[in-house]
Protein backbone atom coordinates (compact mmCIF):
# COMPACT_ATOMS: atom_id res chain seq x y z
CA UNK A 1 0.00 0.00 0.00
CA UNK A 2 1.05 3.63 -0.49
CA UNK A 3 1.37 6.08 2.41
CA UNK A 4 2.51 9.70 2.50
CA UNK A 5 4.97 11.13 5.03
CA UNK A 6 5.18 14.87 5.65
CA UNK A 7 8.59 16.03 6.88
CA UNK A 8 9.32 18.98 9.15
CA UNK A 9 10.25 21.16 6.16
CA UNK A 10 6.84 20.42 4.56
CA UNK A 11 8.07 17.98 1.96
CA UNK A 12 5.90 15.02 1.08
CA UNK A 13 7.36 11.57 0.54
CA UNK A 14 5.31 8.69 -0.84
CA UNK A 15 6.31 5.21 0.30
CA UNK A 16 5.15 1.85 -0.99
CA UNK A 17 5.06 -0.43 2.06
CA UNK A 18 3.40 -3.59 3.29
CA UNK A 19 0.47 -3.21 5.68
CA UNK A 20 2.27 -5.37 8.27
CA UNK A 21 5.55 -3.45 8.00
CA UNK A 22 6.97 -2.31 11.35
CA UNK A 23 7.66 1.38 12.02
CA UNK A 24 11.41 0.77 12.35
CA UNK A 25 11.57 -0.38 8.72
CA UNK A 26 9.56 2.62 7.58
CA UNK A 27 12.10 4.87 9.29
CA UNK A 28 14.89 3.04 7.43
CA UNK A 29 13.17 3.87 4.13
CA UNK A 30 12.83 7.49 5.22
CA UNK A 31 16.51 7.64 6.11
CA UNK A 32 17.32 6.80 2.49
CA UNK A 33 14.95 9.49 1.25
CA UNK A 34 15.75 12.29 3.73
CA UNK A 35 19.18 11.49 5.17
CA UNK A 36 17.81 11.75 8.73
CA UNK A 37 19.08 8.79 10.79
CA UNK A 38 16.41 6.41 12.06
CA UNK A 39 17.26 7.08 15.73
CA UNK A 40 16.58 10.80 15.20
CA UNK A 41 13.21 10.31 13.52
CA UNK A 42 9.91 10.57 15.38
CA UNK A 43 6.83 9.51 13.41
CA UNK A 44 3.30 10.53 14.35
CA UNK A 45 -0.03 9.20 13.17
CA UNK A 46 -3.32 10.69 14.33
CA UNK A 47 -1.48 12.79 16.89
CA UNK A 48 0.28 9.85 18.55
CA UNK A 49 3.91 8.86 18.41
CA UNK A 50 4.58 5.57 16.63
CA UNK A 51 6.79 3.04 18.39
CA UNK A 52 9.46 1.20 16.43
CA UNK A 53 8.00 -2.23 17.25
CA UNK A 54 4.48 -1.35 16.12
CA UNK A 55 3.23 -2.58 12.76
CA UNK A 56 1.36 -0.17 10.49
CA UNK A 57 -1.78 -2.34 10.44
CA UNK A 58 -1.87 -2.55 14.24
CA UNK A 59 -1.72 1.22 14.54
CA UNK A 60 -4.50 1.58 11.96
CA UNK A 61 -2.51 3.00 9.04
CA UNK A 62 -4.31 2.34 5.75
CA UNK A 63 -3.85 3.04 2.06
CA UNK A 64 -3.36 6.78 1.42
CA UNK A 65 -2.93 7.80 5.08
CA UNK A 66 -0.66 10.67 6.07
CA UNK A 67 2.16 10.39 8.64
CA UNK A 68 4.30 13.21 9.99
CA UNK A 69 8.03 12.99 10.65
CA UNK A 70 9.91 15.32 12.97
CA UNK A 71 13.56 15.29 14.04
CA UNK A 72 13.94 14.13 17.63
CA UNK A 73 14.78 17.57 19.04
CA UNK A 74 11.93 19.33 17.23
CA UNK A 75 9.33 16.77 18.31
CA UNK A 76 10.26 17.21 21.96
CA UNK A 77 9.85 20.97 21.99
CA UNK A 78 7.26 21.98 24.63
CA UNK A 79 4.03 23.54 23.43
CA UNK A 80 4.17 22.15 19.92
CA UNK A 81 1.26 23.96 18.28
CA UNK A 82 0.70 21.25 15.69
CA UNK A 83 0.28 18.40 18.17
CA UNK A 84 -2.99 16.76 19.21
CA UNK A 85 -4.75 16.12 22.49
CA UNK A 86 -5.53 12.63 23.75
CA UNK A 87 -9.08 12.89 22.37
CA UNK A 88 -7.81 13.63 18.85
CA UNK A 89 -8.51 17.37 18.85
CA UNK A 90 -5.81 19.91 17.98
CA UNK A 91 -3.91 21.54 20.86
CA UNK A 92 -4.01 24.84 18.98
CA UNK A 93 -6.91 24.57 16.53
CA UNK A 94 -6.31 27.96 14.89
CA UNK A 95 -2.63 27.21 14.26
CA UNK A 96 -3.51 23.74 12.95
CA UNK A 97 -6.15 25.20 10.62
CA UNK A 98 -3.82 27.84 9.24
CA UNK A 99 -1.03 25.33 8.79
CA UNK A 100 -3.21 22.96 6.72
CA UNK A 101 -4.73 25.83 4.70
CA UNK A 102 -1.28 27.14 3.83
CA UNK A 103 -0.27 23.76 2.43
CA UNK A 104 -2.07 23.33 -0.90
CA UNK A 105 -0.80 19.78 -1.42
CA UNK A 106 -2.12 18.66 1.97
CA UNK A 107 -5.50 20.29 1.28
CA UNK A 108 -5.74 18.50 -2.07
CA UNK A 109 -5.01 15.19 -0.37
CA UNK A 110 -7.64 15.93 2.27
CA UNK A 111 -10.26 16.78 -0.36
CA UNK A 112 -9.74 13.33 -1.86
CA UNK A 113 -9.43 11.26 1.30
CA UNK A 114 -11.75 13.16 3.68
CA UNK A 115 -13.78 15.87 1.90
CA UNK A 116 -15.87 16.58 5.01
CA UNK A 117 -12.80 17.42 7.09
CA UNK A 118 -11.41 19.52 4.22
CA UNK A 119 -14.64 21.56 4.10
CA UNK A 120 -14.61 22.13 7.85
CA UNK A 121 -10.97 23.24 7.84
CA UNK A 122 -11.62 25.56 4.91
CA UNK A 123 -14.51 27.16 6.83
CA UNK A 124 -14.45 29.29 9.95
CA UNK A 125 -16.06 26.71 12.24
CA UNK A 126 -13.22 25.88 14.64
CA UNK A 127 -15.53 24.01 17.04
CA UNK A 128 -16.86 21.94 14.17
CA UNK A 129 -13.31 21.09 13.11
CA UNK A 130 -12.42 20.01 16.64
CA UNK A 131 -15.53 17.85 16.90
CA UNK A 132 -14.78 16.20 13.57
CA UNK A 133 -11.17 15.55 14.58
CA UNK A 134 -12.46 13.87 17.76
CA UNK A 135 -14.92 11.82 15.69
CA UNK A 136 -12.19 10.67 13.32
CA UNK A 137 -10.04 9.76 16.33
CA UNK A 138 -12.85 7.63 17.76
CA UNK A 139 -13.30 5.91 14.39
CA UNK A 140 -9.61 5.06 14.29
CA UNK A 141 -9.77 3.72 17.84
CA UNK A 142 -12.78 1.58 16.94
CA UNK A 143 -10.96 0.24 13.90
CA UNK A 144 -7.93 -0.52 16.04
CA UNK A 145 -10.12 -2.39 18.55
CA UNK A 146 -11.63 -4.45 15.75
CA UNK A 147 -8.17 -5.33 14.48
CA UNK A 148 -7.08 -6.30 17.99
CA UNK A 149 -10.16 -8.48 18.37
CA UNK A 150 -9.43 -10.16 15.05
CA UNK A 151 -5.86 -10.77 16.16
CA UNK A 152 -7.10 -12.19 19.46
CA UNK A 153 -9.42 -14.55 17.58
CA UNK A 154 -6.56 -15.77 15.41
CA UNK A 155 -4.51 -16.49 18.53
CA UNK A 156 -7.43 -18.05 20.40
CA UNK A 157 -7.65 -21.66 21.49
CA UNK A 158 -8.57 -23.64 18.33
CA UNK A 159 -10.79 -25.89 20.49
CA UNK A 160 -12.77 -22.98 21.93
CA UNK A 161 -16.25 -23.30 20.39
CA UNK A 162 -17.19 -19.64 20.96
CA UNK A 163 -13.94 -18.41 19.43
CA UNK A 164 -14.50 -20.61 16.38
CA UNK A 165 -18.02 -19.22 15.99
CA UNK A 166 -16.65 -15.68 16.05
CA UNK A 167 -13.96 -16.58 13.51
CA UNK A 168 -16.61 -18.16 11.29
CA UNK A 169 -18.78 -15.03 11.57
CA UNK A 170 -15.81 -12.79 10.79
CA UNK A 171 -14.92 -14.85 7.70
CA UNK A 172 -18.54 -14.80 6.54
CA UNK A 173 -18.78 -11.03 7.02
CA UNK A 174 -15.53 -10.52 5.14
CA UNK A 175 -16.96 -12.50 2.23
CA UNK A 176 -20.14 -10.40 2.31
CA UNK A 177 -18.13 -7.16 2.33
CA UNK A 178 -15.99 -8.33 -0.58
CA UNK A 179 -19.11 -9.35 -2.50
CA UNK A 180 -20.66 -5.92 -1.82
CA UNK A 181 -17.52 -4.12 -3.00
CA UNK A 182 -17.42 -6.25 -6.16
CA UNK A 183 -21.07 -5.43 -6.83
CA UNK A 184 -20.39 -1.72 -6.42
CA UNK A 185 -17.60 -1.96 -8.98
CA UNK A 186 -19.05 -4.38 -11.53
CA UNK A 187 -22.83 -4.19 -11.01
CA UNK A 188 -23.68 -0.75 -9.54
CA UNK A 189 -27.13 -0.71 -11.16
CA UNK A 190 -28.18 -3.47 -8.75
CA UNK A 191 -28.36 -0.83 -6.00
CA UNK A 192 -30.80 1.35 -7.94
CA UNK A 193 -34.55 1.06 -7.45
CA UNK A 194 -36.20 -0.89 -10.25
CA UNK A 195 -39.26 0.78 -11.78
CA UNK A 196 -42.13 -1.67 -12.23
CA UNK A 197 -43.58 -2.28 -15.68
CA UNK A 198 -46.45 0.07 -16.55
CA UNK A 199 -48.06 0.76 -19.92
CA UNK A 200 -50.79 3.09 -21.16
CA UNK A 201 -54.10 1.35 -21.83
CA UNK A 202 -57.78 2.27 -22.09
CA UNK A 203 -60.53 0.35 -20.31
CA UNK A 204 -63.97 1.06 -21.73
CA UNK A 205 -62.60 4.27 -23.23
CA UNK A 206 -61.00 5.51 -19.96
CA UNK A 207 -57.16 5.90 -20.00
CA UNK A 208 -55.30 4.09 -17.22
CA UNK A 209 -51.75 3.18 -16.20
CA UNK A 210 -51.72 -0.62 -16.27
CA UNK A 211 -49.28 -2.55 -14.10
CA UNK A 212 -47.97 -5.51 -16.12
CA UNK A 213 -47.32 -8.45 -13.78
CA UNK A 214 -46.63 -11.89 -15.25
CA UNK A 215 -46.49 -13.26 -11.70
CA UNK A 216 -50.19 -12.53 -11.13
CA UNK A 217 -52.52 -15.32 -12.18
CA UNK A 218 -55.49 -13.07 -12.97
CA UNK A 219 -56.07 -9.58 -14.30
CA UNK A 220 -57.28 -7.36 -11.47
CA UNK A 221 -59.14 -4.07 -11.38
CA UNK A 222 -59.92 -2.13 -8.21
CA UNK A 223 -63.47 -1.19 -7.32
CA UNK A 224 -62.71 2.52 -7.67
CA UNK A 225 -61.11 2.03 -11.09
CA UNK A 226 -64.00 -0.17 -12.27
CA UNK A 227 -66.44 2.51 -11.14
CA UNK A 228 -64.43 5.19 -12.93
CA UNK A 229 -64.54 3.11 -16.10
CA UNK A 230 -68.31 2.52 -15.81
CA UNK A 231 -68.02 -1.26 -15.38
CA UNK A 232 -69.55 -1.89 -11.96
CA UNK A 233 -72.94 -2.47 -13.58
CA UNK A 234 -71.43 -5.63 -15.12
CA UNK A 235 -70.09 -7.01 -11.83
CA UNK A 236 -71.00 -10.68 -11.28
CA UNK A 237 -71.13 -11.02 -7.51
CA UNK A 238 -71.36 -14.82 -7.68
CA UNK A 239 -67.58 -14.76 -7.96
CA UNK A 240 -67.03 -13.31 -4.53
CA UNK A 241 -64.16 -14.41 -2.36
CA UNK A 242 -61.42 -13.27 0.00
CA UNK A 243 -57.95 -12.17 -1.03
CA UNK A 244 -55.40 -13.45 1.45
CA UNK A 245 -51.92 -11.96 1.49
CA UNK A 246 -50.49 -9.18 3.65
CA UNK A 247 -53.74 -8.71 5.52
CA UNK A 248 -56.83 -9.47 3.47
CA UNK A 249 -59.13 -7.84 0.92
CA UNK A 250 -62.49 -8.78 -0.44
CA UNK A 251 -62.96 -10.05 -3.98
CA UNK A 252 -66.19 -8.35 -5.01
CA UNK A 253 -66.76 -10.45 -8.11
CA UNK A 254 -65.89 -10.68 -11.77
CA UNK A 255 -66.46 -8.65 -14.93
CA UNK A 256 -66.54 -11.24 -17.67
CA UNK A 257 -65.72 -9.10 -20.70
CA UNK A 258 -64.97 -5.45 -21.44
CA UNK A 259 -63.10 -3.64 -24.23
CA UNK A 260 -59.42 -3.04 -23.51
CA UNK A 261 -57.52 -0.79 -25.91
CA UNK A 262 -53.79 -1.39 -26.23
CA UNK A 263 -52.09 0.83 -28.77
CA UNK A 264 -54.70 1.30 -31.49
CA UNK A 265 -56.36 -2.13 -31.24
CA UNK A 266 -59.20 -3.29 -28.96
CA UNK A 267 -58.98 -6.61 -27.14
CA UNK A 268 -61.65 -8.39 -25.07
CA UNK A 269 -60.59 -8.68 -21.44
CA UNK A 270 -62.05 -10.07 -18.20
CA UNK A 271 -61.26 -8.71 -14.74
CA UNK A 272 -61.37 -9.80 -11.13
CA UNK A 273 -62.69 -6.85 -9.10
CA UNK A 274 -60.84 -6.31 -5.83
CA UNK A 275 -61.90 -4.06 -2.97
CA UNK A 276 -58.40 -2.61 -2.50
CA UNK A 277 -56.61 0.60 -3.37
CA UNK A 278 -53.09 -0.85 -3.65
CA UNK A 279 -53.38 -1.14 -7.44
CA UNK A 280 -55.85 0.36 -9.94
CA UNK A 281 -55.35 -2.11 -12.76
CA UNK A 282 -53.09 -5.14 -12.96
CA UNK A 283 -52.62 -6.88 -16.30
CA UNK A 284 -52.07 -10.48 -15.24
CA UNK A 285 -50.92 -13.74 -16.75
CA UNK A 286 -54.38 -14.85 -17.91
CA UNK A 287 -54.69 -11.96 -20.37
CA UNK A 288 -50.97 -12.00 -21.20
CA UNK A 289 -51.40 -15.60 -22.36
CA UNK A 290 -54.75 -15.04 -24.06
CA UNK A 291 -53.44 -12.19 -26.21
CA UNK A 292 -49.99 -13.75 -26.82
CA UNK A 293 -48.09 -10.93 -25.16
CA UNK A 294 -44.32 -10.63 -25.10
CA UNK A 295 -42.51 -8.63 -22.42
CA UNK A 296 -39.57 -7.33 -24.46
CA UNK A 297 -37.09 -5.82 -22.00
CA UNK A 298 -34.44 -5.32 -24.67
CA UNK A 299 -36.65 -2.91 -26.60
CA UNK A 300 -38.54 -1.93 -23.41
CA UNK A 301 -41.96 -2.59 -24.94
CA UNK A 302 -44.96 -4.85 -24.40
CA UNK A 303 -45.85 -6.70 -27.60
CA UNK A 304 -49.47 -7.81 -27.93
CA UNK A 305 -51.09 -10.20 -30.36
CA UNK A 306 -47.84 -11.92 -31.20
CA UNK A 307 -46.26 -8.58 -32.12
CA UNK A 308 -49.04 -6.76 -34.01
CA UNK A 309 -48.97 -4.00 -31.36
CA UNK A 310 -45.98 -2.74 -29.37
CA UNK A 311 -46.52 -0.24 -26.55
CA UNK A 312 -43.55 1.20 -24.60
CA UNK A 313 -43.15 0.67 -20.90
CA UNK A 314 -43.47 3.95 -19.04
CA UNK A 315 -40.46 5.67 -17.55
CA UNK A 316 -40.57 6.71 -13.92
CA UNK A 317 -41.11 10.36 -14.83
CA UNK A 318 -44.25 9.38 -16.80
CA UNK A 319 -45.91 7.74 -13.79
CA UNK A 320 -48.27 9.66 -11.51
CA UNK A 321 -46.78 10.59 -8.15
CA UNK A 322 -49.12 8.24 -6.27
CA UNK A 323 -47.72 5.30 -8.27
CA UNK A 324 -44.07 6.39 -7.89
CA UNK A 325 -44.47 6.67 -4.15
CA UNK A 326 -46.00 3.22 -3.76
CA UNK A 327 -43.06 0.96 -3.06
CA UNK A 328 -45.15 -1.39 -0.98
CA UNK A 329 -45.54 -3.76 -3.95
CA UNK A 330 -41.87 -4.67 -3.84
CA UNK A 331 -41.97 -5.14 -0.07
CA UNK A 332 -45.05 -7.33 0.08
CA UNK A 333 -44.41 -10.96 0.94
CA UNK A 334 -46.64 -13.89 0.38
CA UNK A 335 -48.25 -15.30 3.54
CA UNK A 336 -51.18 -17.22 2.02
CA UNK A 337 -51.30 -20.40 -0.02
CA UNK A 338 -54.07 -19.47 -2.47
CA UNK A 339 -53.89 -19.75 -6.24
CA UNK A 340 -54.65 -16.17 -7.32
CA UNK A 341 -51.47 -14.08 -7.23
CA UNK A 342 -51.75 -10.35 -6.68
CA UNK A 343 -49.33 -7.43 -7.06
CA UNK A 344 -45.70 -8.47 -6.85
CA UNK A 345 -46.46 -12.02 -5.81
CA UNK A 346 -49.15 -11.28 -3.19
CA UNK A 347 -51.18 -14.48 -2.90
CA UNK A 348 -54.97 -14.44 -2.88
CA UNK A 349 -57.58 -17.14 -2.58
CA UNK A 350 -59.67 -17.85 -5.63
CA UNK A 351 -63.38 -17.59 -5.08
CA UNK A 352 -65.28 -20.77 -4.13
CA UNK A 353 -67.25 -20.59 -7.36
CA UNK A 354 -64.02 -20.71 -9.37
CA UNK A 355 -63.04 -23.87 -7.49
CA UNK A 356 -66.28 -25.63 -8.42
CA UNK A 357 -68.46 -24.88 -5.39
CA UNK A 358 -70.90 -21.98 -5.21
CA UNK A 359 -70.96 -19.61 -2.26
CA UNK A 360 -72.98 -16.57 -1.36
CA UNK A 361 -69.85 -14.87 -0.14
CA UNK A 362 -71.01 -15.02 3.49
CA UNK A 363 -68.61 -16.52 6.00
CA UNK A 364 -69.15 -17.84 9.47
CA UNK A 365 -67.96 -16.10 12.60
CA UNK A 366 -64.48 -17.38 13.60
CA UNK A 367 -65.76 -17.95 17.14
CA UNK A 368 -68.31 -20.43 15.70
CA UNK A 369 -65.67 -22.49 13.91
CA UNK A 370 -64.78 -25.89 15.32
CA UNK A 371 -61.66 -25.38 17.44
CA UNK A 372 -60.71 -29.02 16.88
CA UNK A 373 -60.59 -28.45 13.09
CA UNK A 374 -58.47 -25.32 13.60
CA UNK A 375 -56.03 -27.14 15.88
CA UNK A 376 -55.77 -30.08 13.50
CA UNK A 377 -54.86 -27.86 10.54
CA UNK A 378 -52.47 -25.76 12.63
CA UNK A 379 -50.63 -28.98 13.59
CA UNK A 380 -49.98 -29.51 9.87
CA UNK A 381 -47.80 -26.39 9.91
CA UNK A 382 -50.20 -23.68 8.77
CA UNK A 383 -50.62 -20.31 10.48
CA UNK A 384 -53.70 -20.09 12.69
CA UNK A 385 -55.00 -16.96 10.94
CA UNK A 386 -54.69 -18.59 7.52
CA UNK A 387 -56.48 -21.72 8.80
CA UNK A 388 -59.38 -19.64 10.12
CA UNK A 389 -59.67 -17.77 6.83
CA UNK A 390 -59.66 -21.03 4.85
CA UNK A 391 -62.37 -22.55 7.05
CA UNK A 392 -64.41 -19.36 6.68
CA UNK A 393 -64.12 -19.50 2.89
CA UNK A 394 -65.35 -23.10 2.79
CA UNK A 395 -67.95 -22.70 5.56
CA UNK A 396 -66.10 -24.97 7.96
CA UNK A 397 -65.37 -27.79 5.51
CA UNK A 398 -62.12 -29.19 6.85
CA UNK A 399 -61.17 -31.20 3.75
CA UNK A 400 -61.71 -28.31 1.33
CA UNK A 401 -59.82 -25.94 3.64
CA UNK A 402 -56.90 -28.38 3.84
CA UNK A 403 -56.87 -28.78 0.06
CA UNK A 404 -56.86 -25.01 -0.30
CA UNK A 405 -54.03 -24.54 2.20
CA UNK A 406 -51.92 -27.16 0.46
CA UNK A 407 -52.44 -25.27 -2.79
CA UNK A 408 -54.48 -28.03 -4.35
Amino acid sequence: MKITVMTSDEHFITLDVDADEVVENVKALLEVETGVPTHQQVLHFSGKEMRNSDSLSRIGVKEGDLLTMRPLNASRLPGNELSFNSDGSAVNPSAFQQYVLSNSQMMNQLRQSDPMLARVIAGNDVDGMQNLLRERHQQRLALRREQEEELALLNADPFDVEAQKKIEAAIRQKGIDENWEAALEHNPEAFARVVMLYVDMEVNGIPIKAFVDSGAQSTIISKTCAERCGLLRLLDQRYKGIAIGVGQSEILGRIHVAPLKIGNIFYPCSFTVLDASSVDFLFGLDMLRKHQCIIDLKENVLRVGGGEVAVPFLQEKDLPSEIRDKESFAKQASTGQGSLAGPSGQQMATSPLQRGSQSSGKSSNPQQLDEAKISKLVELGFEREGVIQALKIFNGNEEQAAEFLFGG
